[in-house]
This record gives C-alpha cells, sequence and structure tokens, in this order.
C-alpha cells in the first residue's frame, strides 16, 4: 500500500496552516479541509492521467499561476456542492493545493524520486481517498470511480508515526543500493578439509582391519 497523503496532507495543513478558516469550530474547519484536501489531490490525479510529463513538470517547479487555475476551475465546477462562499472557497483551495505540491516537491528532491515513482505514489492514494468525501467531490476532480465508495478500514497513524513512515519512505529512495556479497569462507577451513577426510579414512580402515583380524 503506498504512503498515505491523505492523513500526511491533513496532518500538514492542521500544523502548518493554523490560519485556515479561522472562523469556524474545530470540527467544521477540520470537515471542510478534509474535503477540499480530497478534492484537490484527486484533482492531481486525475489530471496525472491525462499529462503525467505536465503534473510532473508543475510538482518539480511549482508555479502560482497554476495553482490559481486548479483552485477556479473547482471552484466554478458545476459539480462543486460545497456550503463555503464563493470566494473563501477558492482561497482555501488554492491554499491547500499549494501546500501539497510544497510537500510533493519537498518529499521528491529529498527522496531523489522520478517521474515513475511519483506516478506510484499518487495513483496508490486511490486507496487512501476511497470513501474521505462525498459523492459531488468525485464528480467535481473526475474521480468517477470513487463515487459510493467506502472507507478503507486501516490503523489511524498518529503525526509522529506518519513523519516515520514519510522519512522511511523517504530513505528508500536516497539509499544506495548495497552490493550482494558472497560468504568468505576462512582459508584455513579449505586446508583442514582435506586433513579431516584422511582421518575419517583412518578411523575407517582401522574399524575394518579389527572386524577382519
Amino acid at each position: 500500500m503506498a504512503f498515505d497523503l491523505v492523513q500526511y496532507f491533513a496532518e500538514q495543513l492542521e500544523t502548518q496552516k493554523p490560519e485556515l478558516l479561522p472562523h469556524l469550530s474545530k470540527e467544521d474547519k477540520r470537515s471542510h479541509i478534509a474535503e477540499i484536501n480530497a478534492l484537490t489531490l484527486g484533482e492531481l490525479i486525475s489530471q496525472w492521467r491525462l499529462n503525467d510529463k505536465k503534473v510532473y513538470q508543475e510538482i518539480t517547479s511549482p508555479d502560482d499561476l497554476y495553482v490559481q487555475e486548479v483552485a477556479r476551475h473547482l471552484t466554478t465546477s458545476k459539480e462543486n456542492a460545497s456550503s463555503l462562499p464563493r470566494a473563501e472557497l477558492e482561497e482555501l483551495t488554492a491554499a491547500i493545493f499549494k501546500r501539497q505540491l510544497t510537500e510533493l516537491k519537498q518529499l521528491h528532491d529529498t527522496g531523489n524520486h522520478t517521474l515513475q515513482s511519483i506516478r506510484e505514489l499518487l495513483l496508490g492514494q486511490i486507496e487512501h481517498l476511497s470513501g474521505q468525501a462525498d459523492n459531488w467531490v468525485w464528480s467535481t476532480n473526475n474521480l468517477l470511480e470513487l463515487k459510493g465508495s467506502k472507507p478503507i478500514i486501516a490503523d489511524e497513524l498518529s503525526l509522529e508515526e506518519s513523519m516515520k513512515e514519510f522519512n522511511q519512505m523517504v530513505n528508500q529512495h536516497t539509499g544506495h543500493e548495497q552490493e550482494e556479497t558472497a560468504p568468505i569462507i576462512p582459508t584455513w577451513s579449505k586446508v583442514a578439509e582435506p586433513l579431516v577426510a584422511i582421518v575419517i579414512l583412518w578411523v575407517l580402515y582401522s574399524a575394518v582391519c579389527n572386524i577382519f583380524a
């Protein structure tokens, strides 16, 4: 199973962007952020399916204009059923999407990722997105296979555990592959082998002589 970007992004948004939706209760704030987190990540996946090289370029070289274009596209979609006012929704969508791209670039740079490994990471988020939002989210970002989906039960990780898993994933890509080496057989054992064989033969010879003596 791919590293869970859905939960990781949600935790990063809570700790790194506390200024989002300050007028809402903690519960409502988390609900809206989780909704848009799924919306924008799903949009990134849909765009990747259409043109992976372009999206890869946007991840490795983030562009504010691209962020604004995606936020405007999602906000003005007729499928978007968010209860937030349009202007506030667009601002929130842009802030969350920009943060996601920032985290992905950091992951890419520190982990020496490639287009192929980022593809595996992003497409692996489908199972983590399953059941995480209402159907309008999937209609808006065109992840139609998730409409009516249910959450895939998994152990919830704490922030500390998520960071540990994140670091492990990075280390898998940064570590150099170690060459496999054959076990070294001590020289003395090779010398001793014929001596042992001679001793065994001598014992057997003595035993035979005793039998026929």
